[in-house]
């Protein structure tokens, strides 16, 4: 609703009334946009909010500048422990700094007739406001701020943005809107109602089946998931477990089942279960556990139901799937959590493996609001959390040559921008609006594209880092000082101990990515290749990457020469799994650097492995260990202690360190991963499991069993391995 041309008398609190109430008519959210001082801001909202409906709000300023004491104040931080709640006011104070992500998930909860008041400067400002929160990202160094600008761009053109100027009340926008011929109501939608159906099959049906659920905010999977839980309660399930990244995600899912089951349910639960437990008459049970509780204690149930799967890792996922006969999960297919798409992909690789009669269904009609509501449009219009990458498919061998360019996403047209950021989504476990703002905003930043045609086929990201001056990069080293950004080189420094990692400049390679259509067409390594070119010109010493490590990524960064030089020691809360750090010396003081970080590290590798990593992959453990340069040569008696085990009758646990330094001889790891028992090598040699559990595994029928195969192994390794 653009502002006419003449000026129009200051709207009353009575519109802004009216205009909510039509809202929620029409089934609508609208932004308000509150442009200018802060102070006229706060002023005007504590004349007009006293009168809209705000008992169910929030405000993210200063808790004790909230300008209506019917607003929760929140951090934009705990933006997550809010997600599946209906709001009907959202005060976000932009004076304090704009988190893209929280900013995004927060305006998923507002219901019809909301109405996301948001405080800022005056839109032209935007582009060299000093927002707060760039200081966490490092983003206060830029004299630029290409995303700030996208956003005002946007915004002032969006006609259903209603803009106010507290400091110059006219012209204003207007708020009377025509009536809808039919009242907007909240009611399950067709899709709604076949999900519930289908999530009653599947909790009656036949184990391992398990159900994923996708959808957008507002289209009622929490409500569906708490309708089915009661009707399999009413149908003879006893025990229903859920679970989600906070207690408060499940408010919506217990709200419908305890209506739906308010005839059959016993006395209230006692305090120390709230309203997250229920119970029927009969003595069936929906019950609410914390994630750690549920893999803790693992309590017997027949369905178990995970709401915002997509903030969960993929690791604590699989726990799930394989500790329960039937699990459903529930996540937003696009990303407020920045992980919706991600999750269809890499937990997909997990449902394939394990239970391949896996289900999916998807919810696309909204529930809380009308279809096409002008705030949904907006927010994924601003945050490009519906990009969707060319429906054609340009990339196959015989349509021509693929061209490496340079390429500056801040300068691309919306389009361009949309449909490459679509192929970092759709290749990545975790891409949210917060990356979009980095990509765009960042100065150390260096990306180029791949292009077949007009189109792009393959994108990288990369951001120059570390340059540190010594005092500066000792205090990293020592863990006194850690700085915003700078990734690589502080890790190395402070992890594996050498401060000339943070003192070299680096690229680091933040995303590499290629439309399915191209791949194996050697584009990521050209997409590298470049990348490395630029290194040489600028005078870096390094080209390196960061990355949750699978064996399939190991694999392509050592096909473009990158080898390995740190893994981490917890499991990343995006991929869940272990990030691995790899460098390639660009320099002499570069490759002198790897050099050094590659030998320390197979130097602490056996004693660093069943202490850091015993449950790491077999798969990706012996790919690790093949890569890492060997140690010194067997010595005679390590030979004549391999051939007493494998020949006679030492035992085991006396030549647990010979074989584990066998492991990093020349060609034996790469030699090993070729036989029938790998695994057990791996499992019971580099990660010291115990027998008890290797058979909990399945690797072995108990020690002897497990004994003898290692036996044999070590036997034709001695005849038919590598030279020792």
């Amino acid at each position: 609703m653009a502002s006419g041309p003449e000026p129009r008398a200051a709207a009353s609190v009575t519109d802004w009334r009216a205009l909510q109430a039509r809202l929620r008519q029409r089934g609508e959210r609208r932004l308000v946009l509150l442009e200018g001082e802060r102070t006229s801001a706060m002023a005007w909202l504590r004349r007009h909010l006293p009168e809209l409906d705000a008992d169910n709000g929030l405000w993210t300023g200063p808790a004790d500048q909230c300008p209506d004491n019917r607003l929760t104040a929140i951090q934009p931080s705990n933006h997550r422990s809010w997600l599946g709640r209906e709001l009907s006011v959202i005060v976000w104070d932009g004076w304090q700094g704009n988190p893209p992500d929280a900013l995004a998930a927060l305006s998923g909860t507002l219901q019809a007739g909301g109405l996301l008041f948001w405080l800022m400067p005056p839109l032209e400002q935007w582009p060299i406001f000093s927002d707060p929160d760039y200081a966490r990202t490092g983003l206060d160094q830029a004299r630029e701020h290409p995303f700030a600008a996208r956003l005002a761009r946007k915004l002032a053109a969006d006609p259903d943005v209603i803009r106010v100027s507290p400091d110059h009340p006219c012209p204003l926008p207007p708020l009377r809107l025509p009536a809808p011929q039919t009242a907007f109501t909240v009611a399950p939608t067709a899709d709604q109602q076949a999900l519930v159906q289908a999530l009653v099959r599947f909790g009656l049906g036949r184990r391992r089946r398990p159900l994923v659920v996708t959808a957008d905010r507002g289209r009622g999977k929490s409500a569906a998931l708490g309708l089915a839980a009661a009707e399999l309660l009413t149908q003879g399930r006893r025990q229903i477990l859920v679970t989600a990244p906070t207690p408060d995600n499940v408010d919506t899912l217990f709200r419908h089942a305890r209506e739906a089951l308010a005839s059959r349910l016993a006395d209230a639960p006692g305090p120390e279960t709230g309203h997250r437990e229920l119970r029927t008459t009969d003595g069936a049970s929906l019950r609410f556990l914390a994630l750690a509780d549920l893999l803790a204690d693992r309590p017997a149930a027949e369905v178990v139901m995970v709401d915002e799967a997509a903030a969960i890792p993929a690791q604590t996922l699989k726990a799930i799937l394989l500790g329960w006969p039937r699990v459903a999960y529930a996540t937003t297919v696009h990303g407020y959590e920045g992980a919706g798409r991600g999750f269809a992909i890499r937990f997909r690789e997990v449902l394939e493996h394990h239970t391949p009669h896996w289900q999916a269904r998807t919810l696309t009609t909204p529930i809380r609001w009308i279809d096409g509501d002008p705030l949904e449009r907006l927010v994924s219009d601003l945050f490009l959390l519906v990009a969707n990458s060319p429906n054609e498919s340009p990339a196959s061998p015989d349509t021509g040559p693929v061209t490496i360019e340079p390429w500056q996403p801040a300068t691309a047209t919306d389009t361009e921008l949309a449909e490459a950021f679509a192929i970092l989504v759709d290749a990545h476990y975790r891409t949210t609006p917060a990356d979009l703002r980095q990509w765009l905003d960042d100065p150390q930043n260096r990306s180029w594209r791949a292009r077949m045609g007009n189109a792009t086929v393959g994108l990288l990201w990369a951001a120059r880092e570390g340059g540190l001056e010594a005092g500066l990069a000792e205090q990293v080293t020592l863990g006194t000082r850690r700085l915003r950004g700078h990734l690589l080189p502080q890790s190395l420094a402070s992890h594996s101990g050498f401060p000339e990692a943070a003192r070299q400049c680096c690229l680091r390679v933040v995303r590499v990515a290629v439309v399915p259509e191209a791949r194996r067409l050697g584009v990521g390594r050209r997409l590298v290749r470049a990348a490395e070119r630029s290194v040489a010109d600028e005078g870096l010493d390094s080209l390196g990457t960061s990355f949750g490590g699978s064996p399939e990524l190991l694999a392509f960064w050592q096909s473009c020469g990158l080898p390995l030089v740190r893994i981490g020691l917890r499991r990343e809360a995006s991929s869940g799994e272990y990030p691995l750090q790899m460098l390639k010396g660009c320099t002499d003081s570069g490759q002198t650097l790897v050099h050094r970080l590659r030998h320390r590290l197979a130097r602490h590798w056996l004693t660093l492995v069943p202490l850091n990593w015993p449950t790491l992959a077999p798969r990706l453990l012996w790919a690790l260990t093949a890569d890492l340069p060997p140690l010194a040569e067997p010595t005679e008696d390590d030979v004549r202690d391999l051939h007493s085990f494998s020949e006679g009758h030492r035992g085991f646990r006396l030549m647990v360190p010979v074989l584990r330094e066998l492991s990093l001889a020349p060609g034996v790891m790469s030699w090993l991963s070729a036989q029938p028992d790998a695994e057990l090598w791996c499992r019971s040699v580099l990660q010291g499991q115990s027998w008890a559990e290797l058979q909990r595994l399945g690797l072995s029928q108990g020690q002897r069993e497990g004994e003898d195969r290692l036996r044999a192994t070590a036997r034709e390794l001695l005849h038919n391995g590598p030279e020792l």
